[in-house]
């Protein structure tokens, strides 16, 4: 079975100043997120990735260039639709704190298998597609270089908490309860017996280590 490195974005200025940046164009890594992602990229070179997936969105494109400078090897390095951020519609863009007053607000907290973003997607179908796109190249990582074999899926937070709350077993409701920094790094690996979460929102564990142990 493949092991799949789902890899948080670095910080960017929105998220510094509190905005959903959504899907705008042009959002990149600040000075804080190139440093969280060279120390995430650091980790990432004691491990041999076949695959680097990144989400089409800049900042995890940025991210993505610094893992791939970091291996010794040469990973393909495709760019995956179905990882990119969640389409929130016309909360694009605005202020965290203004959208708190939202009623749509509690629902996203309390209850996001009910929330649909306004002109945006649902976090079902958010969830859906991005477990398709993660369980689709994880199939083909495995097809292609053999059930020992390690890639990476560059993206964003909802998108990784969405997969990770899957791989535990648990409904989405209880999507707030996951944790997921900036250039945090999750490991997964699936089997046909279900999901093994090996690692989550880690910034500091021996990631070769980690897989190792998981093979004993």
């Amino acid at each position: 079975m493949a092991t799949v490195l789902l890899v948080r974005h670095g910080r960017t200025e929105a998220n510094a100043r509190g905005v959903l940046a959504g899907r705008a164009a042009g959002v990149g890594l600040d000075g804080v997120g190139r440093q969280q992602v060279e120390q995430a990229a650091a980790r990432l070179a004691a491990v041999p990735l076949v695959r680097v997936v990144s989400s089409p969105l800049l900042r995890c494109r940025q991210t993505a260039r610094a893992i791939l400078a970091s291996q010794a090897g040469s990973p393909e390095a495709p760019v995956e639709r179905g990882l990119t951020e969640a389409d929130y519609g016309e909360w694009q863009g605005r202020a965290l704190n203004e959208l708190m007053r939202e009623p749509l607000w509690s629902v996203v907290q309390s209850r996001p298998s009910a929330a649909t973003f306004p002109g945006g997607e649902s976090m079902i179908a958010m969830q859906t597609r991005a477990l398709d796109a993660v369980r689709r190249h994880d199939d083909a990582v495995e097809a292609s270089f053999g059930p020992g074999a390690v890639w990476a899926a560059v993206s964003h937070a909802d998108i990784i908490k969405s997969v990770l709350i899957e791989a535990r077993g648990l409904p989405l409701d209880r999507f707030q309860r996951v944790a997921v920094a900036p250039a945090s790094i999750s490991v997964i690996r699936y089997a046909a017996g279900g999901a093994q979460v090996l690692a989550s929102n880690t910034n500091a564990d021996d990631l070769a280590r980690v897989l190792n142990e998981a093979e004993r």
